[in-house]
């Protein structure tokens, strides 16, 4: 049985552990998705792979669903579920899904975010999506990315159903909890069976995108 003390106890360390997150979230410069309406059409793009091939969207054209994601080499919080991404990648590959990573960092100010550094994170992850590099950020910008990780699932028909968070994990917090992208696979296994995705949608949150100098967009 709790008693008086013990509970005040709890709360106090509650209250830390809160404080610890907010103080940890600023310092990374805590970025969330700006949560591009539901329904928007996938904005198509051809960019450069790490294995130098160009790939679009229009590469998959009879894909289950489509998910973009824009991701990083050095981002913290890319790192915390880089192998839940990897095994994402894999899950919904197999059954039908196209998926893409793309990183639109400035290269020049975050080398370890250039091309060869992505070949060599794709092959450490294991990613088996391809992974590709927007040099000129306009793709970032096309799907108003802001952070990364930021996500955006669409239906067969290119029509964005889901953009928000792979689930509540976070990196460099008091209590972090298990990555199991349970938020993203569950709107994945909606569109796949044929059922509405819940528009309960929560942000995505990370590293803001590294814009090159002068080309932050108008939401940043």
């Amino acid at each position: 049985m709790f008693t008086t003390a013990t509970a005040s106890r709890i709360e106090k360390f509650s209250a830390l552990d809160k404080m610890a997150a907010r103080i940890s979230n600023r310092r990374m410069a805590l970025t969330p998705s700006t949560m591009l309406p539901l329904g928007t059409v996938a904005p198509d793009f051809r960019l450069p792979g790490t294995n130098g091939k160009m790939v679009g969207l229009s590469d998959v054209p009879n894909a289950k669903a489509y998910l973009v994601m824009f991701i990083c080499n050095h981002c913290p919080y890319v790192k915390h579920i880089r192998d839940e991404l990897a095994r994402l990648g894999k899950d919904y590959q197999a059954r039908g899904v196209a998926v893409f990573g793309i990183s639109s960092n400035d290269a020049n100010n975050y080398p370890a975010d250039g091309p060869e550094k992505m070949k060599e994170e794709a092959e450490l992850a294991g990613y088996t999506f391809p992974y590709l590099f927007d040099e000129s950020q306009a793709v970032a910008k096309a799907y108003r990315a802001a952070c990364t990780p930021d996500f955006f699932l669409f239906d067969a028909g290119l029509k964005l159903v889901y953009r928000g968070q792979l689930d509540d994990s976070r990196p460099r917090v008091a209590t972090v909890l298990p990555v199991t992208g349970k938020d993203l696979r569950a709107a994945l296994d909606a569109v796949l069976s044929g059922t509405p995705v819940s528009q309960n949608q929560i942000p995505s949150m990370g590293c803001n995108i590294k814009w090159k100098p002068g080309n932050q967009p108008d939401y940043s």
